[in-house]
């Protein structure tokens, strides 16, 4: 460990403290200090460890630790797994009465420190802390990506006190780690909130169904993970969710005692909730043991509530109909693809080489009958959008028998024929029956919603000069993927954004806002499908390296925890990959990820790409949505 000595653990310690951080550092496991500070680490066996093993015990201040000594030091600590009391024993009093560690954290991708110039006279001294800020975690818990470089410093002011002992006596709100550290002392997990009505949809339906929709956030791995986790949901949305989600939870509602007993039961107390409504009740339930089950995988199978007045439990199998992905199409998956022949749509599974679908995609392509482009197949199965394949004209076309008959167009674009990247492309269906699609008119790009065959405009808030290339819904209608394109740069990148909804069952407006940056290190996007209520998998590539699949989460962070599978490399050159977001069971293997590269299907199969076995060569294959 490099920085400046300090008074701190025998010799013994250090050798054996050291040992074990060498150990852990190779299998990229260990918290690691930029600069100085010694770390007692010991191995955890707890289950929600299996990835990063390392836990940080942190050493109080060593008497007479110089200035830079004791920075070094209080940095090791905010990442220690028992909150704050150690760090704050490197604060003066008053300044540990006033700070604030939850006020956020500043993640940097390297924290550096400058050496002491301290004199053995003075009785006041200031230095700081900067590196290249990667990221903010703000103090709802939520992750914002900070794109592009740029160098930060913060100041703290130390005092000498009377004892002579050095300590800190001004320093920035909040917490500042590195990205190692951060990642090894906070992880990613999902609360869960219901969807907003939708004011457009027409009476009895009532804003359409409601359901649960994953809100990431990061909170401490071993720091009572539950609770903190049940905390946070009861205060409510990120601010960047907020506008299409609302919760069950009243206003001051606390979690008194959380408790987990051998049979897997969660038991939760909260105040300032009246439980006595059974509905209200229920639905509160429901929030905490989605939240729960993913946190814990596997050790939450059912949910206690109680309060002052009333209780109440929930389960997976309480009400499917709300469940996060209960919009994400039918069970089992189904998969599909076009014959490269005579463009036929036939429906297939993992076993089973496909048949056609009903009705006139499921014939094979007539004569005089307008030559279709890429598919997309809603999540009911129920109908499917094709278009043309010079991206003139989208079709709603139903999967029914008795259709034997291309229906008119619902949208043209008058993009110039053969244009490179004019045209419609990348039509995507919500799990509310609502089909998006991309006009890449020059003169006019813009997103289209389409609903009961008429065609909404969407704005998109936030994009300067830059244009929409491909999009992918999100089950619930509430998000949506953007892959976009700036002048003057080649290659594209990804975004996120909400999808808003307003006006009246005659009138209704939709308008995507919120808009903001994802896996700022790709250049350039291929193909994006959403592979869990939660995240993406995209197939794009970095700067100067292969292209490579990639799991994105929600708000813009790459999937670190766990090794994406990728088997032994993908396939040559893939034009596209597709994921299937329905689950129907938390802890179910998903469904196989589909690729497509130069006519030939691959599916990836326990680590392996394995070629589809299909008689038929295929155009796209692809799932719902």
């Amino acid at each position: 460990m490099g920085g400046s000595a300090r008074t701190g653990p025998a010799p013994l310690l250090v050798a054996v403290a050291g040992a074990v951080l060498v150990t852990l550092v190779a299998s990229g496991c260990a918290a690691m200090p930029d600069s100085g500070g010694i770390t007692k680490v010991e191995l955890s066996q707890g289950s929600a460890d299996k990835n990063l093993q390392a836990r940080v015990f942190p050493v109080a201040p060593g008497k007479g630790a110089k200035p830079r000594e004791l920075l070094t030091g209080f940095l090791d600590a905010v990442t220690a797994d028992e909150g704050y009391e150690t760090a704050r024993k490197y604060l003066t009093e008053r300044a540990a009465a006033s700070w604030n560690p939850d006020a956020g954290i500043q993640v940097l991708s390297a924290t550096k420190i400058p050496l002491d110039q301290v004199a053995d006279a003075d009785t006041k001294y200031s230095s700081t802390v900067s590196g290249q800020l990667v990221a903010k975690v703000d103090d709802k818990h939520s992750y914002l990506l900070v794109a592009g470089q740029n160098n930060n410093v913060f100041d703290f002011t130390f005092v000498r006190e009377h004892d002579g002992d050095w300590r800190i006596d001004s320093l920035p709100p909040g917490v500042i780690m590195n990205e190692t550290n951060f990642r090894n002392s906070f992880r990613q997990v999902e609360r869960f909130f219901y969807s907003t009505p939708d004011p457009s949809v027409p009476a009895p339906a009532n804003g359409g169904q409601e359901v649960l929709i994953a809100d990431p956030i990061y909170l401490r791995r071993r720091i009572d993970p539950l609770t903190s986790a049940a905390k946070a949901l009861v205060s409510g949305p990120s601010t960047w969710l907020s506008p299409v989600v609302r919760t069950a939870f009243p206003t001051g509602t606390t979690v008194d005692k959380v408790s987990i007993d051998d049979s897997r039961i969660a038991h939760v107390q909260v105040g300032g909730a009246d439980l006595a409504d059974p509905l209200a009740c229920r639905r509160m339930a429901a929030q905490l043991f989605y939240t729960f089950a993913d946190q814990g995988k596997g050790q939450v199978e059912r949910l206690e509530l109680r309060g002052q007045r009333g209780s109440c439990t929930a389960s997976r199998t309480d009400d499917p109909a709300v469940g996060p992905g209960a919009l994400a199409g039918r069970l089992p998956v189904q998969q599909y693809y076009q014959r490269a022949d005579n463009g036929a749509l036939m429906a297939a599974d993992d076993g089973h080489t496909g048949d056609p679908v009903p009705g006139v995609l499921g014939k094979p392509h007539a004569s005089g009958a307008p030559v279709l482009g890429a598919v997309a197949v809603s999540r009911d199965g129920a109908q499917a959008a094709a278009l043309s394949d010079d991206g003139h004209q989208l079709y709603a076309v139903p999967l029914q028998a008795g259709a034997a008959t291309m229906p008119e167009p619902v949208l043209s674009s008058p993009a110039k024929a053969g244009a490179k990247d004019d045209g419609l492309a990348s039509p995507s269906w919500d799990g509310r029956g609502d089909l998006w699609v991309v006009d890449r008119n020059p003169q006019n790009p813009r997103v289209v919603m389409v609903r009961g065959g008429k065609t909404y405009t969407a704005p998109v808030d936030g994009l300067t000069g830059q244009t929409v290339q491909a999009l992918k819904l999100s089950s619930d209608g509430a998000r949506i993927a953007l892959v976009v394109k700036s002048p003057g740069v080649n290659g594209s990148s990804l975004m996120f954004g909400r999808v808003e909804h307003g006006g009246t069952p005659q009138a209704p407006t939709v308008r995507i806002t919120g808009v903001r940056p994802a896996a700022p290190s790709l250049v350039d996007v291929a193909s994006v499908s959403w592979s869990e209520t939660d995240q993406l998998l995209v197939l794009g590539k970095e700067q100067d390296r292969p292209q490579q699949l990639y799991y994105i989460s929600t708000d813009g962070s790459q999937s670190t925890d766990g090794q994406l599978q990728t088997g032994n490399g993908l396939p040559s050159s893939p034009q596209s990959i597709s994921t299937a977001e329905s689950r129907g069971y938390i802890l179910a293997q998903p469904s196989p990820v589909l690729a497509v590269a130069a006519g030939t299907v691959y599916r990836l199969v326990n680590n392996q790409w394995r070629e589809a076995q299909l008689v038929d060569k295929a155009r796209s294959y692809f799932y719902p949505g």
